[in-house]
């Protein structure tokens, strides 16, 4: 299978965890994308992913999936070894809840914040901002990691006990937040302790 991304960048970030997590990551073969020349805004790339973000998995019978949740989905019943998304109904509903919530209220809300209230990746791609939006949703991320800092002070992980895709999402969401300079506040204790223990997980690590 094909992987376009753009290495190091956020939702790229987390599908590679997960393929690593999977220990499968030598079963994909990664294209780069050159987004800071606009090729995700070609033809040939709309064509793959009419949202034209990345990442994009392509499968050897060329369907094209993107989505990193739908990606991270595919990869987890794809390969051997303790699931990601889960394996009971409850638990798998728990997960996608806890997973949805990393997404929209730090991870989505720290990207809104970058691409709107501070130069972004420049005035070429940045061809529109809205700076009150932006700092707005800056407010939301804070919010919302205090949110998660509640949350595991009851739980070693996102959804419970165990390591899942939620954790990779919070996770990606943290390092943007750091190369968007957004201070994690001292006071979320559980959350840096999370972040820590989180870091020496070798699919990150690495």
């Amino acid at each position: 299978m094909k992987i376009y991304d753009v290495e190091n960048f956020p939702n790229p970030l987390r599908v590679r965890i997960a393929l690593a997590e999977k220990n499968a990551t030598d079963k994909a073969t990664f294209i780069p994308v050159d987004l800071m020349n606009g090729e995700h805004r070609t033809a040939e790339f709309l064509a793959k992913n009419p949202a034209g973000g990345v990442p994009i998995l392509e499968l050897e019978d060329g369907t094209f999936i993107a989505e990193c949740s739908a990606i991270i989905e595919y990869i987890d019943h794809k390969f051997s070894g303790p699931s990601l998304t889960g394996n009971t109904a409850k638990d798998r509903a728990i997960i996608s809840m806890m997973q949805r919530r990393a997404e929209s209220m730090v991870l989505d809300a720290v990207a809104t914040y970058f691409h709107h209230a501070t130069d972004g990746l420049g005035p070429a791609l940045e061809t529109y901002q809205n700076k009150a939006w932006g700092k707005k949703q800056l407010e939301k991320a804070l919010s919302g990691l205090a949110y998660f800092d509640t949350v595991l002070a009851k739980n070693s992980y996102l959804a419970g006990d165990v390591f899942t895709v939620a954790d990779i999402t919070l996770h990606t969401g943290l390092v943007f937040a750091g190369f968007a300079q957004i201070t994690l506040p001292s006071e979320l204790t559980n959350l840096i302790a999370w972040q820590a223990r989180i870091a020496n997980r070798p699919s990150i690590a690495a």
